[in-house]
């Protein structure tokens, strides 16, 4: 049986013959250097379309394992999963299938998987509205409500750690309320960026400053050789987690209630169904009255929680509704 196999997308083209032996050969550098399931005959492209060349079953298998795990959605972006894992799967000499049973019996490689899948865009001062709304605006307002006990503040997915440290500036910059009166907790699933978070160290001319005014990177870091240094009293104020937003009962036990939440430019990368999984958990450890603030691009339809969304002339947030009862309660607690 004389057969053509061409792999455009990587520049590839094979003719063997079936019976000389080559198949074999063929088959197994096709595993190991593209990472690809392979089967010879009809197939289907995820767009249905009969085709003779490859569907790849492992990396399905993978993006549903992926999905269950920490909700990011890649079963229609089945190329920019085997892109990410690539080098890896090169590293161990598994397939995409041998790797999904390698995950199910070795718990500490889905850290390795979650630093390769996920998206570590982060900055100083991000879209500054909100935050200047929160510091300037939210914190005063809750703080006069509850006036005996620390406004606690939530960053989840936080990153590298810049957006909880704008906070902490911030809250020093406003003047409104004791640094000491507000807890500040970091949270991310990659434990990798977490540990940069922690140190506060970042790279002289990296992107973390693109938006930062002069006046925060003056006062508030220390400019080390080839970089700059978060100060001490900046960094006191954040408390790092490593935690996996699907997660409910170490949410409940680990971050407890909360006054506020940022969860910005975290929902874009979810389907609805993990949407409403993720808003319902954030909607659980919300304080009555407490507010939570996504990114510009996010907003919450029709969940069926007494979340209300709050517009202002600068940006717009959600505030959890409450009974006058809860607001008694909330002061006391």
């Amino acid at each position: 049986m004389n057969c053509k196999m061409q792999l455009t997308k990587y520049r590839f083209s094979f003719n063997f013959d079936h019976e000389d032996g080559k198949f074999e050969e063929i088959y197994h550098f096709l595993l190991n250097f593209l990472s690809l399931d392979l089967k010879i005959g009809a197939y289907y492209t995820n767009k249905g379309k009969e085709v003779m060349g490859v569907r790849d079953e492992g990396l399905e298998k993978l993006s549903d394992m992926i999905y269950d795990y920490c909700g990011l959605v890649f079963i229609d972006r089945l190329d920019t999963l085997r892109d990410k894992l690539g080098k890896r799967l090169i590293e161990l000499e598994l397939t995409a299938w041998e790797y999904g049973d390698f995950l199910m019996h070795n718990s500490p490689e889905w850290d390795v998987l979650v630093e390769l899948l996920t998206i570590n865009e982060s900055y100083f001062y991000r879209e500054e509205n909100q935050l200047n709304e929160c510091c300037s605006i939210v914190l005063p307002q809750l703080k006069e409500i509850n006036k005996y006990r620390p406004i606690r503040i939530w960053s989840a997915a936080c990153s590298t750690g810049e957006e909880p440290y704008t906070l902490s500036m911030l809250i020093h910059e406003s003047g409104q309320i004791l640094p000491g009166n507000v807890e500040i907790m970091a949270t991310d699933i990659n434990k990798k960026v977490l540990e940069k978070a922690k140190k506060g160290w970042y790279k002289d001319g990296s992107l973390a400053f693109r938006r930062i005014p002069k006046h925060l990177l003056e006062n508030y870091f220390t400019e080390e050789e080839g970089g700059y240094q978060i100060k001490p009293y900046i960094q006191k104020m954040v408390t790092f987690r490593h935690l996996n937003l699907l997660d409910d009962k170490k949410i409940d036990e680990e971050i407890g209630k909360v006054d506020i939440i940022l969860c910005r430019n975290v929902l874009i990368y979810f389907d609805q169904l993990m949407i409403n999984k993720v808003i319902e958990s954030l909607y659980r450890v919300l304080t009555p009255g407490g507010f939570l603030f996504l990114g510009h691009a996010e907003s919450i339809k029709d969940s069926g929680l007494g979340l209300k969304k709050v517009n202002t002339h600068r940006t717009f947030y959600y505030r959890k509704e409450t009974t006058q009862h809860e607001e008694v309660q909330n002061t006391r607690s």
